[in-house]
């Protein structure tokens, strides 16, 4: 890395902060329709600063949700194409009260910038646009074609950005995708991640009588919905840890040698996760360490279970029905409609007698991995050494980000995964915020990739 583009971004570090906040500061939440006004002034301000960064042909689409941005910069003939790939809306910020900060009001505290969208992913799509504009501005050209593809609706899984990448594949035609959305495995550890879990869900209701019911009067002698949700969600797993549907492991790789080493190389330091935890213990399919467990196997989780009374004090009522809200997370080729045809069978099967089951399928995502030994992820694992001064490990990380199995099978390109966020950052959470060391590191690191490739 030259000099030249360090002190280019010391030079400009409060002016690139003070935008990033101004960005930040708009409730981009894409989930909750009272902000679309705010989704659509988010994606003009990306528009206005890709045109400033010297980006041409930048494109607000609009769709039957939020806008997809596009804009390109193609004059270096026989070079490679880079297609950067981002996302400007944010979660949603409750519970509100648990902020330090309100999260639209950009606060930096201790060398962190706290806001919603800080690091997942305003922060590091920000990056990018400010690497592209430090490249024109310093040398006038860019060593490589670049183009933007930036939506407003992925924390809502991305429901009009298929239609949108299959109607335009010439136009978003590429070879290699780059995305920052990700994290490192821990301060100075960089990572790239060669795989995401898929993703399903669905919604549980039980249904017992047609009416709430005395537990005195008819308790012992009716069905009761709690029960029957209870001992229906229990029947899910084993006592190892194991999912217990039938034929839910098809399509799940065992894990190589290679691959345990691979996890190995983080060092993760389960025992200090426990302590960080307030655990006694933790927990999960047996035979596999925590990171195998987060990264590389399937997942059947509850996320939420309700019914009855919840209010303060007793009532002595039995429920006439009861709800569960249940996420998967999917590996290797495991099919999201197969799993979720599975569990709805599963669910059918076990119910109590006297009881029905209800099942709302939701949503749908297939499990991304990449071959670590392709050249356009060990050149990004070049570029972090570069700036890091240590190779990036090749990880899988055990969220989903649905789309980019869908960018990388439509365009077909690999996708690049280099993140520039940390594991405690609080994305979707109270007090999400991004390390500035990264901030500034990440800069350089994008400069240093688009230059090596």
């Amino acid at each position: 890395m030259t000099t030249d583009y360090k002190a280019y971004f010391e030079s400009l570090r409060e002016q690139h902060l003070d935008q990033l906040k101004e960005l930040l500061a708009i409730p981009s939440i894409s989930a909750l329709s009272e902000h679309k006004p705010d989704v659509a002034k988010a994606a003009s301000w990306i528009a206005d600063a890709l045109r400033t960064a010297g980006l041409e042909h930048v494109e607000i689409h609009e769709t039957k949700g939020h806008p997809i941005i596009y804009a390109d910069h193609l004059h270096a003939p026989g070079k490679p194409t880079v297609l950067i790939y981002g996302h400007y809306d944010v979660q949603p910020v409750d519970p509100l009260h648990l902020w330090e900060t309100p999260p639209f009001e950009p606060t930096i505290r201790d060398g962190k910038l706290y806001a919603r969208g800080a690091t997942d992913d305003k922060g590091q799509i920000f990056l990018h646009i400010k690497a592209v504009e430090a490249l024109l501005s310093q040398e006038s050209e860019l060593p490589v074609n670049v183009k933007f593809c930036i939506e407003g609706e992925e924390e809502v899984s991305s429901p009009n950005l298929p239609l949108f990448l299959e109607d335009n594949k010439e136009k978003l035609a590429a070879d290699v995708v780059l995305i920052s959305d990700t994290s490192l495995i821990e301060k100075g550890k960089p990572a790239i991640s060669t795989g995401l879990r898929g993703l399903c869900s669905l919604e549980v209701s039980v249904h017992t009588a047609n009416t709430d019911l005395h537990s005195g009067t008819f308790g012992g002698g009716v069905p009761n919905a709690l029960h029957a949700l209870v001992s229906l969600l229990a029947s899910l797993h084993d006592d190892q840890g194991r999912i217990a549907v039938e034929g839910f492991y098809k399509g799940v790789p065992e894990l190589s040698s290679q691959m345990r080493e691979e996890f190995a190389k983080q060092n993760f330091n389960e025992e200090g996760l426990r302590t960080d935890l307030g655990l006694d213990t933790l927990y999960g399919e047996e035979g596999f360490s925590f990171v195998e467990r987060t990264g590389a196997r399937p997942t059947l989780e509850l996320n939420g279970v309700y019914g009855g009374f919840q209010g303060e004090g007793s009532k002595t009522v039995i429920p006439k029905e009861a709800h569960a809200k249940i996420t998967c997370r999917l590996v290797g080729d495991q099919d999201p409609q197969d799993m979720l045809d599975k569990i709805e069978r599963h669910l059918h099967s076990h119910i109590q007698p006297g009881a029905k089951v209800v099942v709302k399928q939701l949503e749908r995502a297939f499990a991304f991995n990449i071959d670590p030994s392709h050249p356009m992820l060990q050149k990004a694992a070049d570029a972090y050494e570069r700036v890091y001064g240590t190779r990036a490990l090749f990880t899988k990380d055990g969220g989903s980000i649905p789309i980019v199995a869908t960018l990388s099978r439509v365009l077909s390109a690999p996708a690049v995964m280099m993140g520039f966020g940390l594991p405690d950052e609080n994305l979707h959470a109270p007090n999400e915020h991004f390390n500035l060391e990264n901030f500034d590191k990440g800069l350089l690191t994008i400069v240093e990739y688009l230059k090596l490739i």
